[in-house]
């Protein structure tokens, strides 16, 4: 502006001002800047003499003829304030933005316990949560401080005394609202399959969140890779910059799935060119679980050996006890399921099955001495040959014992001699005995002794309904109480009570089965027989005498 300009809209100025009435305590004035120095500005309001205002109060130091709105604090002797005259637009300003929940510009002065200090302009400053100035959780404070932006007002109080507002802001709701907007917008523009660029912001146990702009797509687990992927930060870094590939989009849920994977060819499609049934391939054991193992046949293709496919003959409990994570193994193709991307493998079937030879060389009925390999409740595991073991069931131990356990006639690394009593080849199972290797003393027995005879025996227990004996053949036989006397009146209990452990008894058979390992013995069908042969041989006597004696069968029971 020239000279002249200068010096004429000063003329004006000056007599507009002259116009107006003498100005009071409290008015907010316009003057004109005539004069700046290094510490002072002069502005002219048309009055006697121009007002002096501090440079201080200016953010920019003012140019001559810039108009300048100030408050007049002192009318008598003309002192006025450019900062208060701010303040109070600024205060006018905030008053209409809370009202009308419209946005305001504000500097991030510095970090305060629990949030920061803004600068609204004219002195006034607001706080704002630590919670409130970002979307997300902050980490880091300090990279705040300094950032100019826009905030709404949270609440603006007037105090009871003086003229200091209590302004509360936030930056939250705009981001949220700015970044629904983006997000809205991304749901509009972006398809499947379309490359996108994002920042890594957070894990999780199941995958990465991908900061998209201001909101965030999901890079799942199952997404990072075709093969097996265990950690998200084996593909990902925190804070890296990634593009990736629109996987899944769900508008309604405002849902998005981002791959990792999609920037390479699916390997399952071709598979059945370059995989068949039978084929043998070599693989890395993933992961161990307890019904099987998973087995990498190639990125993104895994397959799983289950347990009963690890080994032809012994019993794995474990996958552990054969493979560990990491191992490189050879493993046969069973079956698959492209569609449903399942592969079914065996470890065993590239080994050769020691059933088949075992079987051909060693029908039923072979014998062999070999140590015992494991003892149960039930029996014993005998391994016969390397990798073929056959089980020796309780009630194939021995005749005459029978106990509860096989614990309680085996130990493991003892030396018996077995043969072998059944093959079950589709099952892989050997059933084996001992006691077929000994002629069975009930049969024994049989030959020799038939119902109806006596045998003699030790007693070798006593229960609430008999005695056991012990007969030839260790086999145990049944007295039954109600068989110890044929006198009807005798206390049972009190005749068990004089027979002692290891007393020997002459009994009579009443009941032989064999087939059953059934004996029950008897001394009153015992002592009857001894006297049906008395008095039969008393009878035959009599008959050899002269009849005139006049002797009766009757005669013979009175005796008794």
């Amino acid at each position: 502006m020239s000279e002249r300009e200068t010096s004429n809209q000063m003329a004006q100025w000056h007599q507009a001002i002259t116009d107006t009435e003498h100005p009071k305590k409290g008015d907010v004035i316009e003057g004109i800047v005539v004069k700046v120095d290094e510490e002072v500005v002069y502005l002219d309001f048309g009055l006697k003499s121009e007002v002096r205002v501090s440079l201080d109060e200016f953010t920019t130091p003012p140019k001559l003829g810039d108009k300048e709105r100030v408050v007049v604090l002192d009318a008598d002797k003309m002192r006025v304030s450019k900062r208060e005259a701010e303040k109070e637009n600024v205060k006018k300003m905030l008053e209409e933005a809370f009202a009308q929940k419209r946005p305001i510009d504000g500097l991030i002065k510095k970090a305060t316990t629990g949030g920061f200090s803004v600068e609204l302009g004219g002195g006034i400053t607001a706080f704002l949560p630590i919670s409130k100035v970002d979307t997300h959780r902050v980490e880091d404070s300090a990279k705040y401080v300094g950032m100019r932006t826009q905030f709404l007002i949270d609440r603006l109080q007037h105090p009871e005394h003086g003229d200091r507002l209590n302004v509360v802001v936030t930056r939250k709701e705009l981001l949220q609202a700015e970044n629904e907007a983006k997000r809205e917008e991304f749901f509009k523009s972006t398809q499947i399959g379309d490359n996108v660029t994002g920042v890594v912001k957070s894990f999780t146990s199941f995958g990465a969140f991908i900061d998209l702009g201001g909101f965030d797509g999901l890079l799942h687990l199952n997404d990072m890779s075709w093969g097996h992927a265990a950690r998200p930060r084996d593909y990902v870094q925190k804070d890296q910059t990634i593009e990736l590939k629109v996987a899944r989009l769900d508008p309604e849920n405002k849902r998005i799935n981002l791959s990792l994977k999609h920037f390479s060819n699916d390997p399952w499609l071709g598979f059945e060119e370059r995989y068949g049934v039978d084929d043998i391939v070599e693989g890395k054991v993933t992961k161990l679980t307890d019904f099987g193992a998973f087995v990498e046949l190639e990125e993104g293709i895994e397959g799983l050996v289950h347990i009963s496919d690890l080994s032809w003959s012994k019993r794995i409990k474990h996958p552990k006890e054969v493979l560990s994570v990491g191992d490189v193994v050879k493993v046969a193709i069973l079956g698959y399921d492209t569609e449903a991307e399942k592969i079914s493998l065996g470890l065993k079937h590239t080994m050769e099955n020691p059933w088949i030879k075992f079987v051909e060389t060693n029908p039923v009925g072979t014998k062999f001495i070999r140590a015992i390999k494991k003892v149960t409740f039930s029996g014993a595991v005998i391994e016969l040959e390397e990798g073929v073991e056959g089980f020796l069931h309780i009630d194939d131990i021995s005749w005459q014992k029978r106990p509860r356990s096989a614990q309680a006639l085996l130990k493991e690394g003892q030396e018996v001699e077995v043969l072998i009593l059944e093959i079950d080849s589709e099952h892989m199972r050997i059933a084996l005995g001992m006691k077929q290797l000994q002629v069975d003393p009930w049969e024994s027995l049989y030959e020799h002794y038939k119902r109806g005879e006596p045998v003699e025996g030790e007693v070798i227990s006593k229960t609430d309904f008999g005695l056991f004996v012990r007969v030839p053949g260790e086999i145990d036989g049944l007295i039954h109480k109600s068989q110890l006397s044929e006198d009807r009146n005798a206390n049972a209990e009190e005749l068990m009570e004089r027979i002692e452990i290891g007393q020997k008894l002459k009994a009579l058979i009443i009941e032989f089965a064999p087939e059953n390992r059934r004996l029950a013995l008897s001394i009153r069908e015992l002592s009857r027989a001894q006297n049906r042969q008395e008095m039969n041989k008393y009878i035959a006597e009599g008959n050899d005498t002269d009849d005139s004696s006049g002797a009766t069968f009757a005669d013979f029971f009175d005796k008794e």
